[in-house]
């Protein structure tokens, strides 16, 4: 039985094995360079005929897009702020009228609590004339009451005193004096 051989080294045929890498061997620059040029040239017109207007158009497209959405973006924002500023004005004459309003309620409240409160002076000042009125009737009634009732004490205490009567005349102009007082 024959053991395999395991080696690192491939059987090369010497008469290639001296000859180098192919690429490097002059004497196939030429058909090399020529097969370069001609490769050269066909992935040139095939990337500038075909690959590079189609990466163009991709990007024309993708710029355009761009343009479209900032532009569009702008007009968006645009008629944000326009929305923006007619809510604010909006807002300013809302706030301006509810003032206005509030101001008329104001106004409006304070003239009728006057009017109740002239309503309710006059009421109060009628009631405070009948109540002159009366006091000055029940004075004078209490006065006229008082002459009398004085002219009549004066009168006993005199007769009590002195035990005789006074002169009426005399005790009336007497008490007439005293009450003027």
């Amino acid at each position: 039985m024959a053991t395999p051989q395991t080696s690192s080294t491939v059987n090369v045929p010497a008469s290639e094995h001296g000859r180098g890498f192919p690429p490097f061997d002059s004497s196939t620059f030429a058909s090399q360079l020529l097969w370069f040029a001609i490769t050269f040239i066909a992935l040139y017109l095939l990337m500038s005929r075909l690959g590079l207007p189609r990466v163009q158009g991709i990007l024309d497209a993708r710029r355009r897009r761009i343009d479209e959405d900032v532009a569009q973006a702008q007009s968006f924002k645009e008629q944000s702020d326009a929305a923006l500023a007619a809510h604010e004005q909006a807002l300013s004459e809302a706030r301006g009228s509810a003032q206005t309003l509030a101001a008329e309620r104001r106004e409006k409240a304070a003239a009728t609590a006057e009017a109740r409160r002239k309503e309710v002076e006059a009421r109060l000042n009628a009631h405070v004339a009948e109540a002159e009125k009366s006091i000055a009737q029940r004075r004078a009634a209490a006065m006229a009451n008082v002459r009398g009732i004085a002219g009549e004490a004066a009168s006993a205490i005199i007769e009590r005193l002195i035990g005789k009567a006074p002169n009426a005349q005399q005790l009336d102009e007497a008490v007439t004096t005293v009450l003027k007082r």
